[in-house]
């Protein structure tokens, strides 16, 4: 559920917040939709023969204790509950730190519980396979027929249906918005999931099947469907069909809130003593959270568990379904789950009916989720070829790098090697540095208004290559390196320190866009007009053109107030216009250094940006006012009543600035108060 905004360019604000991808339906064989294809020549990595190896377990928990403990100190981690299961056996289950600091409360493997954030979606898929296997769902059929009327996906001038199979993997076309509706900080405001569903319908952006683009919107409205076809709510469906089934009694997607006759019942007061606390670092110490409510969209990311349930989980995962004397889903879920749905090249996610996949040391697969709140950083990697589950949850905002690299420390311990780091790189690769460098933006965004503007603003990461030979990748503070995998001009390009895969479209001898190994996104070159630098001189030039118009009418000498009536007009229309350009980059500047980025999701747009946003909006209008002046104002006529040729320049740049910068924030979104 995480997304990261750092905003730059006009402001250089930083924000983080969310973020947080035939015949009868019982027998249902998902098919597979097609993707980009891999550059020819290029073939996957040689997988080596599966490696089953079980280590001591005292091995096992010292190795895990001080990769988890020095995570803790290093990157001040609050608490994080682990899991680790192999061959159907729980190797590992144990809790570290606090699950609260205030009283102290230590993380409880099986009793404390976390927030899972996207590991939600999981359950969500299982819930969808499970009734297709019941017949009540179709994965290729368009999702209208499983959905209310209120809800339904509207076509909005495309023609292919969106389909519960195109929203497995991420690929229904939808943009994705989140600021001010995806979290909610006070109980009050949560609706239930139809009724959000309804009211923050996002526009379809892309065909759908052509890419996939991760979106929060989609598993939730996989999850109505589901719901809606077995006539129960969402939350007592998942209870029923794989919570209880699996003794997963710590599991709920419900959360701690008041009893509302309109809303699903609230977590059990019994789990809500459980929960673990959220916590901030903020270099001083650190800050306990409120709880970040998502059941206004429970499907996509509301689940919290614990340790122990999850390694029962895995287990029934990693055996096709298989639970105890009886089994919790059929074969062709299990299928379902070891098949992509989209054809990708070798190392990129081609989303296993929901499932991400990954490419792990030694070229093993595995698949799984990660997930985030503002809070919660959670991962779930199993890899069937050794048998391993791995789950690891953290509560608090620092412990993104510990969930992430976790499973990939197992892994390699279990295999009892590493890579051999940094790769060398590949001199000859700068040579094709025009091939590939530029500014790329990714498609998991807003396309228009005010939160499309925020996207551009800090969604782009820019490409370089290095002298030596090494593609480096900026996205906010983030800096990773690569080196080519194959030759330089096919666009595979590997981690120097790890696993992870990059892959660039190559089209007319220059890469147009990148797919990054998780596959939630495809990053797309920037056309010159969407780059930060170039809005922030616009704004600069604005203000400062702006300044001078203002200046120039307070010290105007007496020679200068000479004017036609139609100049006379013009004059006025350019001090206002001018007066509301600086209102309009004073409010923003105002709104960028005074709003913490924390805050964003609960309080977007706020008043401030919008009252920004509305002066540019009015500030343009008149910019289009004076340039249809513009004719009349070059009329000399006669010296003694009309403007100096000094004050006709004058008026003329302005107008062009304003018009320029004004088309500017048109393109970007920010000309659009009520579109927020």
């Amino acid at each position: 559920m995480n997304r990261t905004w750092a905003a730059r360019g006009l402001a250089g604000l930083l924000i983080a917040g969310l973020q947080l991808a035939g015949g009868p339906a019982a027998a249902q064989s998902p098919s597979t939709a097609t993707a980009a294809r891999a550059p020819a020549g290029v073939t996957a990595p040689a997988a080596p023969a599966p490696v089953r190896a079980t280590p001591p377990a005292a091995e096992l928990e010292a190795f895990v204790d001080g990769v988890v403990r020095d995570a803790l100190v290093q990157d001040h981690i609050v608490g994080a509950t682990v899991a680790i299961v192999q061959d159907g056996k729980i190797l590992l289950k144990k809790g570290y730190g606090a699950a609260d600091l205030s009283p102290r409360r230590p993380v409880d493997p099986d009793q404390t519980l976390f927030r899972l954030g996207s590991v939600s979606k999981t359950f969500t898929w299982l819930t969808v396979l499970k009734e297709v296997e019941a017949g009540r769902l179709r994965l290729d059929a368009p999702i209208n027929l499983f959905l209310p009327e209120p809800v339904h996906v509207r076509d909005q001038g495309f023609t292919r249906p969106v389909t519960l199979q195109s929203l497995m993997s991420h690929s229904g076309g939808f943009e994705d918005r989140a600021l001010g509706h995806l979290f909610e900080r006070d109980p009050a405001r949560i609706r239930p999931l139809a009724v959000y569903l309804r009211q923050e319908r996002p526009r379809r952006v892309h065909p759908v099947g052509q890419m996939s683009s991760y979106s929060n919107y989609g598993a939730a409205l996989s999850g109505q469907a589901a719901a809606w076809a077995s006539g129960r709510t969402f939350e007592r469906l998942a209870e029923e069909g794989l919570f209880e089934p699996l003794g997963m009694s710590r599991t709920t997607f419900r959360e701690p809130r008041p009893k509302r006759a309109d809303l699903p019942a609230p977590m059990p007061a019994s789990l809500a003593a459980d929960l673990s606390r959220g916590y901030a670092w903020t270099g001083a110490g650190f800050q306990p959270e409120s709880f970040e409510y998502i059941g206004q969209i429970a499907p996509a990311g509301s689940a919290s568990s614990t340790a122990g349930d999850m390694a029962r989980y895995m287990m029934v995962l990693l055996d096709g379904g298989q639970a105890g004397e009886g089994r919790l889903y059929g074969e062709a879920t299990a299928r379902a789950l070891r098949q992509p749905l989209r054809s990708t090249p070798p190392g990129i996610n081609g989303w296993r009916h929901g499932f991400i996949a990954y490419t792990l040391p030694g070229g093993l697969q595995g698949f799984g989720h990660d997930g985030a709140t503002r809070t919660f950083m959670t991962n779930m990697t199993l890899v069937p070829e050794l048998g391993l589950g791995v789950f690891i949850s953290t509560n608090t905002s620092t412990g993104r790098a510990l969930t992430q690299r976790f499973p990939v420390r197992v892994v390699e311990e279990i295999l009892g090697r590493q890579g051999d780091w940094p790769r060398p790189a590949a001199p000859q690769l700068h040579a094709y540095k025009g091939m590939y460098e530029g500014r790329y933006l990714g498609t998991r965004r807003a396309y228009s208004g005010l939160e499309g503007m925020l996207e551009r603003l800090s969604g782009e990461m820019q490409v370089e290559v290095t002298p030596e030979g090494r593609l480096l990748t900026r996205e906010g503070d983030r800096i990773q390196s690569w080196v080519p995998e194959g030759p330089v001009t096919s666009g595979r390009f590997v981690s120097d320190t790890g696993w992870e895969r990059r892959v660039f479209v190559i089209e007319g001898g220059k890469a147009r866009r990148m797919l990054t190994a998780l596959n939630t996104q495809v990053y797309e070159r920037s056309p010159f007009w969407g780059r930060p630098g170039l809005l922030a001189a616009a704004a600069a030039a604005t203000g400062l053109v702006s300044l001078l118009a203002l200046g120039a009418a307070l010290f105007r000498n007496r020679r200068d107030f000479r004017q036609t009536p139609v100049q006379a007009r013009a004059g006025i229309l350019q001090a206002l216009q001018a007066l509301l350009w600086l209102a309009a980059l004073g409010l923003f500047l105002f709104w960028s250094a005074t709003t913490p980025g924390s805050e964003l999701i609960y309080t977007w747009p706020g008043l401030t940006l919008l009252a920004a946003s509305a002066c540019a909006l009015v500030a343009s209008l008149l910019g289009l006012a004076c340039a249809a002046l513009l004719p009349f104002v070059l009329r000399s006529g006669r010296r003694l009543d009309s403007w100096s040729p000094r004050r006709r320049a004058g008026f003329v740049l302005t107008v062009v600035v304003s018009l320029a910068f004004g088309l500017l924030l048109a393109l970007w979104g920010g000309l659009s108060p009520w579109a927020g």
